[in-house]
């Protein structure tokens, strides 16, 4: 393979490296070389601290152990609220009924901030992984329920129409249009959700915790430990990058025949 097909072909991926590459390098000079550096730790300091950290503990564990258990957290949360956020978001686009008396209840709960939820969240489930748990859904249950909300109210009708003419029953309808029709907009809800779930931990790890990354940040930002907090920061930062891109390739994977129509 020439030079100028393997760049063509993988633009995108050079492009990202080149763009992290140079951001590194800036940051690098701006903490080396000006006032900065006294509240900004070098880059290659930051890369240090979070290598060694998969040897090193912080705290009582190690960087693998502080993300295996950020990943527990968000994903029981993350399974929960697809559940939950589907079933609402379904309910309130095909059923008028269901619309009219839960699409207000939801549309005032929508705009509270899961961290405003913190205080409640310690009074009924004390301070376990419960009210971790709590917190994390509400971070990727309105954006699941927005989704499949307007992928079921998007449906087309004529397809509809046409189907009850034809002597489809209510429950083939939905299963074999509103359903599969709604399938594309459910999948970009969980791709939001499950970032905006995996940013959620930090707050939900500020209840009562001994580990996670967003302990790790807390207790940084505790004693002032500035080289910790940004470890956290990058943890946090390549594992939600690593899990939007899963789940973006899992959306086109399995909705391939969605975009081919497109």
């Amino acid at each position: 393979m020439s030079l100028k097909k393997f760049v063509d072909k993988n633009i995108s991926v050079i492009m990202t490296v080149l763009a992290f590459a140079s951001l590194l390098i800036v940051w690098e000079l701006v903490s080396r070389f000006t006032k900065a550096g006294l509240f900004l730790p070098p880059a290659s300091l930051i890369l240090e601290k979070f290598i060694l950290s998969f040897k090193e503990p912080i705290g009582k564990y190690t960087m693998l152990t502080h993300i295996g258990v950020s990943l527990y957290r968000v994903g029981v949360a993350f399974g929960l609220s697809t559940v939950f956020g589907i079933a609402l978001g379904v309910s309130m686009g095909y059923s008028k009924l269901a619309e009219a008396i839960l699409k207000p209840i939801f549309e005032f709960i929508r705009p509270i901030p899961p961290l405003a939820w913190i205080p409640m969240s310690i009074l009924w489930f004390g301070l376990g992984d419960k009210s971790k748990f709590f917190i994390i859904f509400l971070g990727c249950f309105c954006f699941i329920t927005v989704n499949t909300y307007e992928g079921t109210k998007n449906v087309d009708k004529t397809l509809i129409g046409a189907a009850r003419m034809l002597g489809a029953s209510e429950r083939q309808v939905f299963f074999d249009i509103v359903l599969p029709s709604s399938v594309p907009y459910i999948f970009a809800g969980l791709q939001i959700a499950v970032t905006a779930g995996w940013s959620a931990v930090v707050g939900a790890e500020m209840v009562h915790s001994n580990e996670g990354v967003g302990w790790l940040i807390v207790m940084g930002m505790t004693y002032g430990k500035t080289v910790q907090i940004m470890v956290g920061m990058l943890a946090i930062g390549l594992v939600g990058f690593v899990l939007a891109t899963g789940m973006a390739k899992l959306e086109r994977r399995l909705c391939a025949w969605n975009n081919q129509g497109m």
